[in-house]
């Protein structure tokens, strides 16, 4: 009954002389000072979507915008969703906007380097998705940025994150280097994940990643800081420094007391990491230490490995007691 009033009033202004004005009200600029996002719920009618925009300043008249959707009907339906809206568009452009704009697309920058409690505490924080985030694998999820739209599930994310994961370990897989001492992409993903927690430097991923692939060739523990890490936390990030006790404790993740990979991975690594891992760098090098820039000073004796470590330790010291 109300839109077949709402029809009426059209027709009536329409035979009475108000076309001009409703063509002023059709094309006039609307009120919205800016480019605004607004979410128009699921089921809601003309009237409801209008008395929203008018709620979220995109037009003046919740009854005009209700007639000019009913009369222009054929035009398509009114669309749920979250929308991008012009900057004083008439009702023209918003009805326009709702039946052929794409939705917002909002995006989730999972970083490299982050352990699955992490991720599912970035995921649960998401604006605009619904649902609860399910339980994630270690080293599962690629690090990557994802679009979504408002009103999608967390769930159908995470399973996104985790096929891209699949989907870039296989075809990494098969474009491995010869002879490397990894017997599956599980093995792979486990490396991985030590060297993307190993080095914040892009350029030193394949040279840390082939320091530890000698190591595995010849037997050697990995003595890797970020596993130790790991263990003593829990999973979770470790807010301090590692002590000796941690370097001694009996824990399958320590790498200083057990020899080969850990029985999984440590975090979710990039697709870089995954790369310098399948395809290292060719080097003699077994060691390595950081050198004060944020990257490290690598090394193919334990002789010259120690002069590194002294360096390193001296920086240290000049660090804690500037003069």
């Amino acid at each position: 009954m109300r839109k077949a009033l709402l029809a009426l009033l059209v027709l009536v202004l329409l035979a009475g002389g108000g076309a001009w004005w409703a063509w002023e009200q059709w094309r006039a600029p609307g009120p919205l000072g800016q480019p605004t996002a607004i979410v128009i719920p699921r089921g809601s009618s003309s009237e409801a979507i209008g008395a929203a925009l008018v709620e979220q300043g995109a037009i003046r008249d919740a009854r005009i915008f209700a007639a000019a959707a009913w009369v222009t009907r054929e035009a398509g339906p009114l669309r749920a969703g979250e929308y991008l809206f012009p900057a004083h568009g008439s009702v023209a452009q918003v009805l326009d906007v709702l039946r052929t704009a794409r939705p917002v697309q909002r995006r989730l920058t999972i970083p490299e380097g982050l352990t699955a409690k992490q991720i599912v505490a970035l995921i649960d924080a998401a604006p605009g998705l619904t649902g609860d985030t399910p339980a994630l694998d270690e080293g599962g999820v690629l690090p990557e940025t994802y679009s979504y739209q408002y009103g999608d599930t967390r769930a159908a994310l995470a399973r996104r994150a985790t096929q891209a994961m699949a989907t870039v370990l296989e075809r990494l897989w098969k474009e491995r280097a010869e002879g490397l001492p990894l017997a599956s992409p599980r093995e792979a993903l486990v490396l991985a994940s030590i060297v993307e927690r190993e080095t914040g430097q892009p350029a030193e991923r394949p040279h840390v990643a082939g320091v530890f692939i000698n190591r595995l060739r010849r037997g050697m523990p990995l003595q890797s800081d970020p596993t130790v890490a790991y263990a003593a936390a829990d999973g979770a990030p470790l807010e301090r420094a590692l002590t000796r006790a941690d370097l001694d404790r009996d824990h399958p993740f320590n790498t200083y007391r057990v020899r080969g990979l850990p029985p999984g991975p440590i975090a979710s690594p990039g697709e870089e990491s995954l790369k310098a891992v399948l395809r290292p760098m060719d080097t003699d090098d077994i060691y390595f230490v950081a050198d004060g820039t944020g990257g490290h000073a690598f090394a193919r004796t334990l002789e010259e490995h120690n002069r590194n470590v002294a360096r390193w330790r001296q920086i240290e010291r000049q660090r804690a007691n500037p003069q």
